[in-house]
């Protein structure tokens, strides 16, 4: 049994306080004083004062938070899925070997603003001891990481600053005389930004216009600066339980590649497929950027030569930046295309290095066009950007729509489209499905519906550019695929949940023949369709179960006990079923068979290509 003292206040109106002092033996129930707007919690040999917006420190202890996502923090945390909170100690720092050195210099101040942009953006914990320390500051603070060290770093009731479940595994590692005092800050304008942001995210796994407008209204009214907004986005983005899994698993494998230093091609082929789920499933890509400027060092080796695009980028770059009167300075057709193909390389290879490169001619242009240079210099790099913008804007269209089910297009993305291919066309004709087609229908994981919308869209833009084909006929041509893609999937999810939970009766052509019928009620009733279920969608149904049934149950049992790499390839190329659909079910047999999925993973590693989840 322990006792606890708790206060609760508020600094201003943008920070809130709560305080507790708890012990086994608590003989002290005084333990802080004010002065007008100074608030000092003390015990003997320490205090923390709040006040004039600063946080000041003397004694033992330090400061945790959990982690926010994209925030810096050693390799060893991060590959550590159980540690969860960032633990800083007064007085102590890590040496250039890594190892954490404690010193008595444990005094010291903070101004809040720094603690919330330090630490973690809406609550940060201050705390401090007495009974179970003794000695020299440094050795308090060793004694500390002792006695607190792992289970501060781990505790999951640091991020839902749930302080009672946190005193109470806290207390029991301390000594029957010891005390421990916590003081948690609440940030409030960045709270509640939090919570508006995570209600509309999680209500649909996007942000539209109307709510971006709310949230910028929310912020300007709160005085929330652009940077903190962007770090709770990022971090509540990656919380959803959709995203988590995605990203984590790319983080892991960046992490084993950090450690090995190098990048091979199957790490890269997974990496990759991970790209593409995020697309399927509308993860946002600052998540992998952030990732990718942490773990991703220059120094890795990538097995996927990248030197020579890289090294061409930068021969034009450096071109345009001659100032030489009598040199041509200027962007050829030749040049853009070059350009265009290692832009397109360098997305493939989620290689950084050649956004910094652009990054730093823009700075270099700035500062010279700023110091007077010829203004063709600003008219060569905008013509450069221009087309990138064209890049990104086609190649999120066209992955959107690939991966992206129930995706639709609009009038106004086709006339987008046929402006950026018009301007693509005019370098060379083929560049725009060169740069935005060949690839990715060769992308193993593009599904059925995927490729036909794909096939649809290159096809159909040729044909209005040619005259033969109208913007609507298009649309009315994806709009077809993308409902029989719909009804498909809810034939799909409606069939598999009657067989497994009410009763089988498909076995023959009228028992078929009835079900088809009656799902086609089913679905008329939901608003999902209208009039009969196309036969031929429903045996394709059907069909797609009865592979499943015969994948998990006759030849994964197989594959996985003889290492069939040949078997499961043959049947991902004869079955008709996608890639990613048979990697799905893959994960799930695992799962539900309590079978480490590093055994599927090491077959998909072993197949032509290296393909893996």
């Amino acid at each position: 049994m322990y006792q606890e003292l708790r206060l609760h206040g508020h600094l201003d109106a943008t920070i809130e306080y709560y305080a507790s002092v708890a012990s086994c033996d608590l003989r002290q129930n005084y333990f802080y004083e004010q002065d007008g707007d100074i608030l000092r919690f003390f015990s003997p040999g320490n205090e923390l004062i709040l006040g004039d917006n600063r946080v000041e420190h003397r004694g033992n202890g330090g400061t945790f938070c959990e982690y926010m996502f994209g925030v810096e923090q050693p390799l060893s945390d991060m590959a550590k899925a159980e540690v969860r909170n960032r633990l800083v100690l007064y007085g102590a720092t890590y040496q250039d070997d890594h190892e954490l050195v404690f010193t008595d210099r444990t005094d010291g101040s903070i101004g809040l603003d720094q603690v919330f942009l330090d630490g973690h953006a809406i609550c940060n914990y201050f705390f401090f001891l007495t009974g179970s320390v003794s000695g020299r500051r440094s050795q308090q603070q060793r004694d500390i990481v002792r006695l607190l060290g792992k289970q501060l770093k781990r505790s999951d009731h640091v991020g839902p600053g749930d302080d009672t479940g946190l005193v109470s595994e806290l207390v029991g590692l301390l000594g029957h005389r010891s005390a421990l005092y916590l003081v948690k800050l609440v940030h409030k304008p960045h709270k509640a930004y939090a919570e508006l942001f995570t209600r509309l995210y999680f209500a649909s796994k996007s942000i539209g216009d109307a709510d971006f407008d709310q949230l910028q209204v929310l912020a300007e009214d709160l005085g929330i600066d652009r940077y903190q907004q962007e770090r709770i986005r990022i971090d509540v983005m990656y919380r959803h339980p959709d995203n988590r899994r995605i990203v984590d698993e790319y983080k892991n494998i960046l992490i084993d590649c950090n450690r090995r230093g190098r990048i091979g091609t199957a790490d890269n082929a997974r990496l990759t497929r991970l790209k593409t789920l995020s697309v399927r499933n509308k993860i946002p890509s600052a998540l992998f950027f952030t990732l990718d400027e942490m773990l991703r060092d220059d120094r890795m080796q990538h097995e996927v030569d990248k030197e020579d695009y890289l090294t061409e980028t930068r021969q034009i770059l450096e071109g345009i930046l001659l100032q030489d009167a009598d040199i041509d300075a200027g962007i050829t057709n030749e040049d853009m295309l070059r350009l265009l193909e290692a832009k397109k390389q360098a997305s493939e290879n989620r290689d950084h290095a050649f956004e910094q490169m652009l990054l730093e001619t823009g700075k270099v242009c700035d500062e010279r066009i700023r110091d007077g240079a010829d203004i063709a210099l600003l008219e060569n790099f905008s013509r450069i950007i221009t087309y990138f913008d064209r890049y990104d804007s086609v190649s999120a269209h066209i992955n959107r729509l690939a991966f992206m089910e129930g995706m639709r297009l609009s009038e106004e993305t086709i006339r987008s489209l046929l402006g950026n291919r018009t301007a693509f066309e005019q370098l060379e004709a083929g560049l725009f499905d060169r740069l935005f087609f060949s690839g990715i229908l060769a992308n193993d994981y593009l599904g059925r519906y995927g490729r036909q919308k794909v096939t649809l869209l290159s096809k159909g833009l040729a044909a209005i550019a040619d005259g033969s084909l109208t913007i609507r006929q298009l649309l009315d041509q994806e709009e077809e695929v993308s409902r029989e893609e719909g009804l498909w999937q809810a034939l799909f999810k409606d069939v598999k949940e009657r067989f497994r939970n009410l009763y089988s009766r498909a076995n023959t052509r009228a028992e078929q023949e009835e079900l088809r019928l009656e799902l086609g009620r089913d679905l008329n009733a939901r608003g999902l369709w209208e009039g009969e279920i196309p036969k031929r969608l429903f045996r394709d149904v059907l069909l797609t179960i009865k592979k499943e049934a015969i994948y998990l149950h006759s030849l994964l049992p197989e594959i996985l006990e003889n290492r069939d790499v040949a078997l499961r390839e043959d049947f991902i190329a004869n079955s008709g079923l996608d890639r990613f659909h048979i990697e799905e079910l893959e994960r799930g047999y695992c799962e539900q068979n309590d079978i480490p999925v590093e055994q599927i993973e090491r077959l998909r590693k072993e197949a032509p290509g290296g393909a893996s989840s």
